[in-house]
């Protein structure tokens, strides 16, 4: 079983930055794929970005159109965390984000369906 916590979401104005963490339990979290969705009121939950694990300390790093190059996804396996660092914040970035995991090596993909645990979400709110 793996739990997932995110943590470090809040209200923030266009242009700025949040940072959010997501703190794993599980003793092969590093072989996890771990990746950030987000959910918007009244829109389906959609792929931020992940973090792909390819064998030993391989990872590869993949993201949604919308929030490449203002958003990276980073993780610390001595610590259990991924983050995602949230920079040049839009209105169009609020949501409740969801840190999930999918296990096993390799890229699942950026359906939802792909990932087996997550956690319950922090909300991500950017005024104009």
């Amino acid at each position: 079983q793996v739990q997932l916590v995110e943590s470090g979401g809040g209200l923030v104005q266009a242009g700025g930055s949040l940072r959010l963490s997501c703190a794993a339990s599980g003793r092969t979290f590093s072989s996890y794929t771990m990746a950030w969705f987000r959910q918007a009121p009244g829109k389906e939950r959609e792929f931020a970005a992940a973090l792909s694990w390819s064998g030993g300390n391989t990872y590869y790093a993949y993201y949604a159109d919308s929030v490449k190059g203002r958003f990276t996804i980073s993780r610390d396996n001595a610590k259990n965390t991924i983050n995602l660092q949230m920079n040049i914040l839009k209105p169009e970035d609020t949501a409740v984000y969801y840190c999930a995991a999918a296990l096993g090596e390799g890229w699942v993909g950026k359906n939802s369906m792909a990932y087996d645990y997550w956690g319950q979400g922090t909300q991500v709110t950017v005024s104009s």
